[in-house]
């Protein structure tokens, strides 16, 4: 099985775009991004000695170039790690450490971040004078051969850290590749296939969602160096983009630009939506709008692209994750590892060809996440009748009041459905009566301003027990996001 995917499309449409920046227009043909990942992997070797297993970090943001490092970094058997360009010296040097990157590549804007490490990591320019961009613009005609398996390693993805310092989530070829014929399966894509990428590469969403299927099956992919709601409407329309990937509040976002009424948006066949549970109004304004959403579900560790809801069912089975996808089992466990029976609560449980190697130098936190082959996902989970799952909350994000098990992704999903609600999150803090009570925190929409808490508990009252009603309600002008868009909640505590 060949994994040198870009000799193989340089070969059947050479002239065929593969990348495309939607910022300046520039593009790279499959035959260019071949010729580029050779030269590249010459001068890796070459002038900073990486090797087989080597790792390389990459602090800069999404740029046609960042694609081809990841290629030529396979040819050589090394290992990409993408660190968060928003990140601080220290939490930089954390990764760096942690993953023991021989070479660290910067941009020139993110060099007062990177000079700081020069003293523990050799370092290289991403752009500028002398840069790996520079390197890049005349070709060179090195010709170098692929050296890598299909088990080892290619990346390394540090998670957002929730608890404690990032973990190295250690991304294989094997899971690339499966992934992507996951994903190819179950959204149908092909080689005339045009996505765009705005979320940003040193998070799985923006690599392996639809960057790496699309990549594998000869598409165009067009890179945003970050999320602007009108230049991917105006995209959108001018590029014939078939298929649209966000997160709940990035699809807000667009539907509240100026040109979501007007862009020409027949090109979409649908859009589909990850990282957190989408609302169900904004479901229907985007099918209002002509574009059905896939729901799907993922995670770095596992996939990404897990499970994936059919268009045909987006209004029938509105707000489930849908099924899993092809080539992947999914069951739904208690505290013993028993099954759960359909529409009972339980934790998520993964097994397929698209799990991680492990986490990079954490054996014990590999041992607590993969247990006799399955993955244990902490989320929780039912499946209806009909084998559809539903996504119900995070294990850890549980809490218990008086007793009761209370699910916050619940009695969120009933705050959003209050008219003027535009987002919620709600979270479990000590109560001196009941042990846990929900304390939640929403945004209103400008013409719900006069929404007060005590609307907000009347309407929670209306429709939830006792039990589940937040003791208390927090209005502020938006909820804080992570990287990849959705609401932090660590940063509400």
């Amino acid at each position: 099985m060949t994994l040198d995917w870009l000799k193989r499309w340089s070969e059947y449409s050479p002239k065929a775009i593969a990348l495309q920046c939607g910022d300046t227009g520039r593009v790279f043909t499959y035959k260019d991004m071949y010729i580029k990942a050779q030269d590249l992997a010459v001068r890796l070797r070459d002038q900073f000695a990486i090797q087989r297993g080597d790792r390389v970090a990459v602090l800069a943001q999404n740029d046609l170039e960042y694609i081809v490092l990841f290629f030529a970094t396979q040819r050589l058997g090394a290992i990409l790690v993408p660190v968060n360009f928003r990140f601080t010296s220290s939490e930089v040097q954390h990764i760096v450490s942690d993953s023991g990157a021989k070479l660290l590549i910067a941009s020139q804007a993110l060099w007062p971040v990177a000079e700081p490490l020069k003293n523990t990591v050799r370092l290289w320019n991403f752009d500028g004078p002398e840069s790996l961009v520079e390197f890049l613009i005349e070709p060179q005609g090195a010709a170098i051969g692929f050296d890598a398996g299909f088990e080892d390693p290619c990346m390394i993805l540090y998670t957002s850290g929730t608890t404690g310092f990032p973990k190295g989530a250690v991304i294989s070829h094997r899971m690339i590749f499966w992934n992507s014929v996951n994903t190819g399966l179950r959204l149908n894509l092909t080689q005339n296939d045009r996505v765009l990428t705005f979320l940003p590469l040193f998070h799985t969403g923006g690599w392996n969602v639809l960057t790496t299927p699309c990549l594998h099956r000869g598409a165009r992919v067009i890179l945003l160096k970050k999320f602007d709601a009108d230049l991917i409407l105006r995209l959108t329309e001018s590029e014939k983009v078939s298929v649209l990937f966000g997160v709940p509040t990035t699809m807000d976002l667009l539907k509240r630009s100026p040109l979501f009424g007007t862009a020409d948006l027949n090109s979409v066949r649908y859009a589909i939506v990850g990282g957190e549970p989408m609302p169900l109004p904004l479901i229907r304004e985007w099918e209002e709008r002509g574009i059905p959403v896939r729901q799907g579900y993922g995670l770095t560790e596992f996939g990404p692209n897990v499970f994936s809801l059919n268009e045909e069912d987006s209004r029938r089975k509105m707000g489930s994750i849908g099924f899993p996808n092809f080539y992947i089992e999914a069951g739904v466990v208690d505290e013993n590892g028993c099954e759960m029976p359909d529409n009972e609560v339980g934790e998520l449980i993964l097994r397929g060809p698209v799990a991680m190697n492990g986490y990079w130098n954490n054996a014990k936190a590999t041992s607590e996440t993969i247990r006799e082959g399955w993955l244990h996902t902490g989320d929780l989970v039912r499946r209806d009748e009909e084998g559809y799952f539903y996504v119900v909350g995070r294990k850890k994000e549980m809490f218990i009041s008086g007793g009761e098990n209370v699910y916050p992704a619940e009695v969120e999903k009933v705050l959003r459905a209050l008219p003027g609600v535009r987002e919620a999150a709600v979270i479990g803090v000590p109560h001196s009566r009941w042990g846990e009570a929900g304390k939640a925190f929403v945004s209103l929409e400008v013409e719900a301003r006069s929404l007060a808490p005590v609307d907000l508990r009347a309407h929670c009252e209306q429709h939830l027990a006792k039990f589940k009603v937040p003791m208390e309600f927090v209005i502020l002008p938006d909820l804080p996001k992570t990287d990849s868009g959705k609401i932090s909640k660590k940063l509400l505590l």
